[in-house]
């Protein structure tokens, strides 16, 4: 009895077995390697250099505009500003502040308004005209016709001209005894001949023309360009409709190019109120506009003012006159484009 016992355990007892034995156990998965610290970082900057390009990418690229503006035109306008609101000589040295005096005289000077009147008559003489027949020449340089390019190409001619020859020319087609333009005038049963540069109606004529024939090629490629967005799907089925080309130009072609048209008013306006050249020209390199200052506009009115009399002072204060000006004008001529598209 005593061997039979040997090697039980006590009764009661639960007999305890080696781990070597235990086949319940189940093994755990090994962890997951801890990440790697450089691979975050190098995710993160990835994302920033993204965001960054995507975001300030547009920003750098039109910096440069921006900053040209800044330095060459913010800049000179403020300065501008600050001029005339002093009496500044010739060297600036003996610059005093007078505060508002320079507009005031200019708002009382019968010789500034004159040259406001004259710009204006000669800006309202050439620009629409101009504009007009500008659309007119782009709506024919749009249609079929042989030679299409060489025509395209032949608007631009007068752009690429020097404005001095332009001047020379136009000023001896409108002289007063020998000039093409009386003659002509003289074969339809003119025979008095006119003086062109000695009243406003007709000096203003003859500096409108000269502008109109430079700038009229330039404003009909503009608006090409424009007509050339134009779906052809909109004229074929106007066409299947039943309408004709006219019906076509003004349901169609002009409402579809109103943003282009906006911006030749823009650009005519700002041209138009700053005209220099051509009348200098015309004038023969003089800054009064003639005997009576009949065609001097407003920037021959700064010129003199600032480069003859040496007033640069007064000649701020009608500088940024015209600024307004110009931006009275150039709001005006949009409410009016907006109205006659038919914008909301």
């Amino acid at each position: 009895m005593g061997s039979s016992s040997r090697g039980r355990p006590p009764h009661g007892e639960i007999p305890e077995f080696p781990m070597s034995v235990n086949l319940h156990t189940q093994r755990a998965d090994p962890a997951p390697p801890p990440p790697r610290p450089g691979r975050h970082q190098s995710r993160s900057r990835r994302r920033f250099w993204s965001q960054l390009d995507l975001k300030a990418a547009p920003y750098f690229l039109i910096s440069p505009y921006f900053l040209l503006f800044a330095i060459f035109g913010l800049f000179p306008l403020i300065f501008t500003f600050w001029v005339s609101l002093q009496d500044y000589g010739l060297a600036g040295g003996d610059a005093s502040f007078t505060g508002l005096e320079n507009y005031s005289k200019l708002l009382a000077d019968s010789d500034f308004w004159n040259a406001v009147v004259n710009t204006v008559g000669i800006f309202i003489l050439a620009t629409v005209p101009q504009l007009v027949l500008a659309l007119m020449l782009a709506n024919a340089l749009n249609k079929r016709l042989r030679g299409r390019l060489f025509f395209r190409l032949g608007v631009l001619v007068p752009l690429v001209t020097s404005v001095v020859a332009v001047a020379i020319v136009f000023t001896q087609l409108y002289g007063r005894d020998f000039g093409l333009i009386n003659w002509l005038l003289e074969f339809v049963g003119v025979e008095q001949h006119i003086d062109w540069q000695s009243a406003k109606w007709s000096s203003w004529i003859a500096i409108a023309t000269m502008v109109d024939w430079r700038w009229t090629g330039y404003n009909a490629i503009i608006y090409l360009a424009g007509m050339q967005t134009i779906p052809k799907d909109l004229y074929e089925a106007a066409s299947i409709d039943g309408a004709s080309p006219r019906r076509q130009f003004w349901q169609i072609t002009l409402p579809m190019i109103r943003p282009t048209i906006i911006f030749t008013v823009f650009v005519s306006t700002i041209g138009g109120l700053t005209l220099f050249a051509e009348p200098v020209m015309f004038a023969s390199n003089r800054m009064d506009g003639g005997a009576t200052g009949q065609f001097q506009t407003i920037a021959m009115y700064i010129v003199e003012q600032a480069f003859r009399n040496f007033d640069y002072g007064y000649a701020a204060a009608a500088a940024w006159l015209l600024f307004v000006l110009i931006l009275l004008g150039v709001g005006i001529n949009y409410l009016f484009i907006r109205r006659i598209g038919g914008a909301k």
